[in-house]
């Protein structure tokens, strides 16, 4: 596809989907067909598109002698070339100072991706630009200025400046939280953590930071404990968390619905709390007619549906063999899109009162058999619950030597009867 002439290709996004699917492939054939692409001249749609993404995975395949090709591209008169460009010179940690001087001349350019130049020259550690990256700390962009807050801070400045990042944590938009809560983590603002693990955003983000910034081996940081911090994580719940919107009159039930299906997930979480006070009998045929139609395959929606059947005890009767199956195929599902959904799948399941045989949980609880470490921790969070029959040491052997850290320091937790 990659050589393929233009008006040949049966899509005009073949050449992209080719250079994306040989990540799957490192090998010496793989990285001379993405730098032939990278240092191909032909300036038609498709090969602009496909050579961006060659670059990423040059960057991704850990392609060392593609530098001097990718450095080349700095100077293209294409801005998303140029932003991947220099994402890629940093995964491949560049020491080349003509193309860190290059890198530090296009921050002075509005048409740039200022944000992803910073956090490359600091990732590099490009103590030259910290002159030129220091004004921008006071940018109009949030993701520009928190970019170049945290940027200073890995060069070598002091950290007053920190309160600014963590205000990032609650902006109206939803990227530029997340944009702050990945400027604390380059710059290893620990001290933030409490604060991001209230920040009104996915429990994947959250999440990263956590592991990204918890002290290795450490069970307490400062107040937190990593057992209780994960779980929380998991349950995520709404009322953890320090919401950005509000409502100013009651809405209604199809709204509040709707509102899963946004990319807000401030909005999300205030619409789960609501619901959550509505009649079960009056949500639970919108519910079930939404999910049908469309949340069944939204993987938003999908998460905050498991959630939300997880969140109450009164549905009506003949929903309950309904919700039991949705939960069950959530926690087989194997769509990566649907990941974060098998973990609170497990918890909502328990809290509905459905019963798991032991076989499932040793199942559940076992690497091999599921590779999904929320999972395994979610099947732990059940176990500390005493009104369990089971033969609660056999189901811990497995979690003790458990290959997540997280995992294995809960079970240790529990067999200590810590928690």
């Amino acid at each position: 596809m990659l050589l393929m002439p233009i008006d040949q290709l049966e899509s005009q996004s073949d050449p992209y989907m080719a250079a994306a699917h040989l990540l799957n492939f490192p090998g010496q054939s793989t990285e001379q067909a993405l730098l032939a692409l990278v240092d191909d001249q032909d300036q038609s749609q498709p090969r602009r598109l496909a050579r961006r993404k060659a670059v990423e995975v040059l960057g991704r395949l850990n392609c060392h002698g593609a530098i001097p090709v990718i450095g080349r591209c700095l100077k293209s008169d294409d801005p998303y070339l140029v932003e991947n460009s220099a994402w890629a010179l940093a995964q491949l940690d560049c020491q080349v100072d003509a193309l860190h001087e290059t890198m530090i001349s296009l921050l002075s350019r509005s048409d740039q991706n200022q944000r992803v130049l910073i956090q490359s020259l600091a990732s590099l550690q490009v103590a030259s630009a910290a002159g030129v990256i220091e004004p921008l700390q006071d940018s109009e962009s949030p993701g520009v200025r928190g970019a170049a807050i945290s940027a200073c801070i890995k060069l070598g400045a002091s950290c007053d400046r920190l309160d600014e990042l963590q205000q990032h944590f609650l902006l109206p938009n939803q990227m530029d939280r997340q944009s702050g809560i990945q400027d604390a983590i380059d710059c290893g603002a620990r001290d933030l953590l409490p604060a991001i693990l209230q920040a009104p955003v996915s429990p994947v983000f959250r999440m990263r930071a956590l592991r990204a910034l918890w002290p290795e081996g450490d069970l307490i940081f400062g107040e937190l404990s990593l057992v209780s911090v994960v779980d929380a994580l998991l349950n995520d719940h709404p009322s953890h968390l320090e919401l950005v919107h509000e409502y100013d009159q009651a809405p209604a039930n199809e709204f509040l619905i709707q509102e899963f299906f946004g990319t807000d997930f401030s909005r999300c979480y205030l619409a789960l709390q609501t619901l959550c006070d509505r009649s079960a009998v009056e949500i639970w045929l919108l519910l079930h007619q939404r999910w049908t139609e469309e949340a069944h395959n939204d993987y938003g929606a999908h998460y905050f549906f498991v959630k939300l059947f997880g969140s109450r005890c009164d549905w009506p009767k003949e929903a309950l063999p309904v919700i039991e199956q949705i939960l069950n195929e959530a926690i087989l599902s194997q769509r990566p899109q649907f990941m974060k959904s098998k973990s609170a799948a497990v918890l909502s399941m328990y809290r509905l009162g459905v019963g798991f045989e032991q076989e499932r949980l040793i199942q559940l609880l076992s690497s091999d058999s599921m590779p999904f470490w929320e999972v395994r921790y979610a099947v732990l969070m059940l176990l500390s619950d005493s009104k369990f029959d089971l033969d609660r040491d056999r189901c811990l052997e497995c979690s003790a030597v458990d290959p997540h850290p997280f995992v294995a320091a809960r079970a240790k937790a529990m067999t200590s009867d810590s928690i």
